[in-house]
């Protein structure tokens, strides 16, 4: 019993580095971008002055342009989640069931795409799907298209980019699921007589939901605010929130206002997040 408190020490001295980093480059920062929001803008520099107003919350409210950017991000992200988890899935479960000797091989496929520049890769989309790129003149030297059509700066350019680079954060969390699946359930499940889809979707599925809930948090909250992709990709019709704030803070250079959005934004996405964390410990 002597050793109790020291072990709780021990415990709190290991965990305080995590919270003070926590602390410095999290909560830190979303307490000065929260404070900015209640301030006013100016010509001066920096481009604010201190204060303690809602009227920029106000007017982030009442625009349509701004909740009209909420919801193509919601949308966008959304529907680009959903495809990943479609994709994601099976790419997911064939690691998982593969032989042990080719998981790693397979796995260092998914992440070699982090080997190169994010920008890079989003350019090299915009060389393939252009009027003059890759895919047009392909289809157009073999005769299936007489002229270019428009795979560019429109929403699928943007669901295709955002897909892309998302798509290993969502296998990356379900395999790690269905890896550590217990194959005497499956092969139980077989004994009994249950077929491959029913024993899939009774046995399976359901105990690689918390992967694909973890994965699907890691694809739609960056999504949400994804800036490059919509911006090199994207058109007039996918003005994602990303966009709008960088056009308020550098454009506009209303500090005051931009950091109400991201404020905002924040406060929405952490939504999910205490939802999934909620339903985490009530699983444990």
């Amino acid at each position: 019993m002597s050793t109790a408190p020291w072990a709780r020490q021990a415990r709190r001295a290991f965990v305080l580095p995590a919270f003070l980093w926590l602390g410095a480059t999290v909560a830190a920062p979303l307490a000065l971008v929260a404070a900015i929001s209640l301030g006013e803008a100016t010509q001066g520099a920096p481009p604010f002055e201190w204060g303690f107003s809602f009227a920029n919350y106000a007017l982030v409210l009442e625009d349509d342009i701004y909740w009209g950017a909420f919801l193509t991000s919601a949308r966008i992200a959304g529907t680009s989640t959903a495809i990943c988890l479609l994709v994601g899935y099976p790419m997911a479960l064939g690691i998982a069931r593969s032989p042990p000797t080719r998981r790693a091989f397979l796995l260092f496929l998914v992440v070699l795409p982090f080997w190169t520049s994010f920008l890079v890769r989003v350019y090299a989309w915009l060389g393939l799907l252009r009027p003059t790129g890759l895919i047009n003149s392909t289809l157009q030297a073999v005769g299936l298209i007489d002229e270019p059509i428009g795979l560019i700066a429109n929403a699928f350019a943007v669901h295709l980019g955002i897909v892309y680079a998302y798509l290993p954060f969502m296998i990356l969390p379900i395999y790690a699921t269905l890896e550590r699946l217990d194959p005497a359930l499956v092969e139980a499940a077989q004994d009994l007589g249950s077929k491959p889809a029913r024993t899939f979707w009774r046995i399976t599925f359901p105990m690689s939901v918390p992967g694909m809930v973890a994965g699907a948090l890691l694809v739609f909250i960056p999504a949400s605010g994804e800036f490059v992709i919509p911006d090199l990709l994207g058109g007039p019709d996918t003005q994602m929130i990303g966009r709008v704030l960088w056009l308020e803070f550098f454009q506009n250079r209303d500090w005051p206002v931009a950091c109400a959005i991201a404020t905002m934004l924040a406060a929405l996405l952490a939504g999910p997040i205490l939802a999934f964390d909620r339903l985490r410990v009530r699983g444990t």
